[in-house]
């Protein structure tokens, strides 16, 4: 269902790097510590109240290089519960400045309930095979989101041989021991939570999945293939509603989700208690709000968290290209022409151009779906 959302201006200059102790104009790092001390609540809250309005929660997924705080910031008015970061190399993240500076930007603004009263949590996912670095990555970035999630799941060969991603799904007591150490750095009440992709012999996964929510975990995530299949083959929902059997903690399904009937369709079939999206968040940051088509507004609020949370200029085009695909009047000759524009201000005048202005400098909360 779609609806039209009205609130006060909002202000998202407060962006926070864990370059600063503090978040400008806001207070010290260990005011936002006090933030923390109901995360769990928070992330538990969410399934709660979802599950009493009948519905599975929505989660935005890690994406490399996408889920950044720009595009976090429009899923979060368009019906997102929970938003990943992109996934973060641990060990780069806890040696380097640089790195946490260029993986991490948040602001206030993306943990704050929108003005329907909905609750919003950020995780922060880590790719590591060291329970050490998990831990001290998770206690650097702790005072700014609600969770800490370890990827389980990347199928890449870069990442097999780095013995992280899929690779930890042939080794359940590693990632039991990073699960305790980063459960032992955190907040008591914040979240730890891993996610995974199947085994070929889903038995194994399940035997993995036991062992694993032994440590702590507040959720788990699950992708319905197996490290060897792409995109192209359809996930396993019925892998995941039997591996649902086996955990008792909230479980989010992952795969194939490109609208909101899509969402209901997946809870369904696994009778999950979430859904995450990314293929199809990307494509329509909107989807959760029941649009099937991204709107223009959504296009021109996410340019407008831009210009005020920048970010490289490639990935705000590759942004809109993805949103603008199936809008209206997006023809071979028009997607020419978005793919000529040379930097923000260009790519405003092309969408304000091609579907009408928009103001950019007041931008508005939204009630949600």
């Amino acid at each position: 269902m779609q609806s039209e959302n009205r609130s006060s201006e909002i202000d998202i200059n407060e962006q926070t790097s864990l370059s600063t102790p503090r978040a400008q104009g806001t207070g010290t790092s260990k005011d936002s510590d006090t933030s923390n001390q109901d995360s769990t609540n928070r992330v538990l809250g969410i399934f709660t109240a979802a599950k009493r309005d009948g519905r599975p929660i929505n989660v935005s997924a890690p994406m490399v290089r996408y889920s950044k705080l720009p595009f976090r910031l429009v899923a979060r008015e368009y019906g997102t519960d929970i938003a990943y970061t992109p996934m973060i190399l641990a060990h780069e993240f806890i040696r380097s400045q640089i790195a946490r500076d260029s993986d991490f930007t948040t602001s206030p603004l993306e943990r704050q309930p929108t003005s329907d009263g909905r609750q919003h949590a950020l995780i922060a996912q880590f790719a590591s095979s060291d329970p050490v670095e998990l831990a001290r990555a998770a206690e650097i970035i702790a005072p700014w989101v609600d969770g800490v999630d370890l990827n389980c799941g990347c199928p890449q060969s870069w990442a097999m041989k780095e013995g992280i991603g899929c690779s930890l799904m042939s080794n359940p007591d590693l990632v039991v021991e990073m699960v305790r150490a980063a459960r032992k750095r955190l907040n008591p009440l914040q979240s730890v939570s891993v996610k995974i992709r199947i085994h070929k012999d889903l038995s194994e996964t399940i035997a993995w999945v036991k062992t694993v929510q032994e440590a702590g975990v507040t959720y788990i995530t699950v992708h319905g293939r197996t490290r060897s299949q792409r995109s192209s083959t359809p996930p396993d929902y019925e892998a995941i509603r039997q591996l649902r059997q086996h955990i008792h903690v909230p479980v989010v399904a992952n795969g194939d989700a490109y609208t909101l009937a899509d969402v209901h369709k997946i809870a369904k079939l696994t009778e999950a208690d979430g859904v995450m999206a990314a293929r199809g968040i990307l494509e329509n940051p909107a989807m959760f709000a029941g649009h099937d088509v991204t709107p223009a507004e959504c296009v021109h609020r996410l340019l407008g968290y831009c210009m005020r949370c920048p970010m490289p200029f490639p990935l705000v085009l590759h942004h809109v290209s993805e949103m603008t695909a199936r809008m209206p009047g997006m023809n071979k000759k028009e997607k020419r022409r978005l793919m000529e524009c040379q930097d923000l201000l260009d790519l405003v005048d092309y969408v304000e151009t091609s579907w009408g202005a928009y103001d950019l400098v007041h931008i508005s909360d939204h009630k949600g779906p």
